[in-house]
C-alpha cells in the first residue's frame, strides 16, 4: 500500500470530507463558469437590429427584442433603461444604475463565496489533519522503548503520512483561489462593458428620438 492509499485508509476521516470538499467545489466553479457563459451576448450583433427596432417600433418593440436575447445586458440592463426612456435620459441612467447593483451584480458574484469559503477551510482542515497526524505520531514515538530504534523508525512514515492532509488542502485551495481572483477580475471587466453599453443605449435612444421629429 503507498503512502496516498494509506492516508485515505489510516486518515479516513479527515480524507473523505476534504474530497468532497474538491468535488463540491469544483462543481461550483463549473456551473460559475456555464453561468458566466450564459450571461453574454453578441452586442456587435444587436446594437443594428436595437437600432432598426427603436426606429420602426419604438421602446416598447425594443423592450420586446431585448427581452428575447441572450445575457444579462440585454435582458436586465437594457430593458431597464428602455422602460425608463419616456421619462428622458436622467431616468434611464437611474433606472439602468438600479438594475446593475441590485439584479446584475449579485447574478454575478452568485456562488463565489462558498467557493472562497471552501478555499479556506480545505486549507485549515488540511492542518488540522496535520497537526493531529503529528501529536499521534509523537505519542507513539515517546512510548517506544527507550533506546529500541525501531520504534522511531516505524513511525518514520506515520510523519510523512501526517503532511498529505496539508497537501490535499493547498492542491484544493490553490486552483480555488485563483479561479475566484478570475471570476472577480471577470465581473469587474463586464460592470465596465455595461456602464459603456448603457451610456451607448442612452445616445441611440437619443439620437432615433431626434431623427424620429418632424423637421420645423
Amino acid at each position: 500500500m503507498n503512502a496516498l492509499q494509506s492516508f485515505f485508509v489510516n486518515e479516513w476521516y479527515f480524507a473523505a470530507p476534504m474530497t468532497l470538499m474538491a468535488f463540491v467545489a469544483f462543481a461550483l466553479v463549473a456551473w460559475r463558469v456555464l453561468l458566466n457563459f450564459s450571461s453574454k451576448t453578441s452586442l456587435d450583433d444587436l446594437w443594428p437590429d436595437l437600432q432598426e427596432t427603436l426606429k420602426k417600433k419604438g421602446t416598447r418593440g425594443a423592450v420586446a427584442l431585448c427581452r428575447d436575447e441572450k445575457g444579462l445586458i440585454p435582458q436586465l440592463l437594457f430593458t431597464a433603461g428602455l422602460e425608463a426612456a419616456p421619462q428622458g435620459a436622467a431616468a434611464m441612467r437611474r433606472s439602468m444604475a438600479s438594475a446593475i447593483e441590485l439584479e446584475i451584480l449579485p447574478r454575478l458574484n452568485f456562488l463565489l463565496a462558498p467557493i472562497l469559503g471552501i478555499a479556506k477551510i480545505a486549507t485549515m482542515v488540511g492542518l488540522l489533519g496535520t497537526v493531529i497526524s503529528m501529536i499521534n505520531t509523537f505519542n507513539a514515538i515517546s512510548s517506544a522503548k527507550s533506546g529500541d530504534p525501531s520504534g522511531v523508525t516505524s513511525q518514520a512514515g506515520a510523519i510523512g503520512l501526517a503532511l498529505f492532509a496539508t497537501a490535499m488542502g493547498l492542491m484544493t485551495a490553490i486552483p480555488l483561489v485563483f479561479m475566484h481572483v478570475m471570476f472577480k477580475d471577470g465581473n469587474h471587466r463586464f460592470e465596465t462593458r455595461m456602464k459603456a453599453s448603457a451610456q451607448k443605449l442612452i445616445t441611440l435612444v437619443q439620437n432615433t428620438r431626434v431623427a424620429d421629429e418632424p423637421a420645423k
